[in-house]
């Protein structure tokens, strides 16, 4: 077997076991949720959206900025993304709690 291959095999064997890679939260319901999820979640988990808290401006510089790091967003979208990440993650909302997972113990 060719080293590609040994370690396409062992990357593929380790995204692919249950319980190691990061749950993902899911995205608040909303018109836009379906659209966030493709632009968004194509490169990152929605953990890291679900944990900011920022005001609209600022949310406003981060669809940007995304946008130029080559998320795909349609241009007639892209105030209604910071709109829909400043609604639902405001500066003054509580900071996100992410869920406790057990752990198995090891031996």
């Amino acid at each position: 077997m060719s080293r590609l291959n040994v370690l396409l095999a062992l990357l593929l064997s380790v995204t692919c076991v249950p319980g190691l890679r990061p749950q993902s939260v899911d995205l608040p319901p909303g018109p836009l949720q379906a659209k966030m999820k493709t632009a968004c979640l194509e490169c990152h988990d929605s953990g890291i959206i679900v944990q900011q808290r920022l005001g609209k401006a600022a949310w406003t510089k981060e669809v940007d900025k995304m946008i130029k790091w080559g998320a795909v967003v349609d241009p007639g979208d892209r105030d209604a993304f910071s709109e829909y990440l400043s609604e639902n993650f405001p500066a003054d909302k509580e900071p996100y709690v992410a869920p406790r997972r057990a752990r198995a113990k090891k031996k």
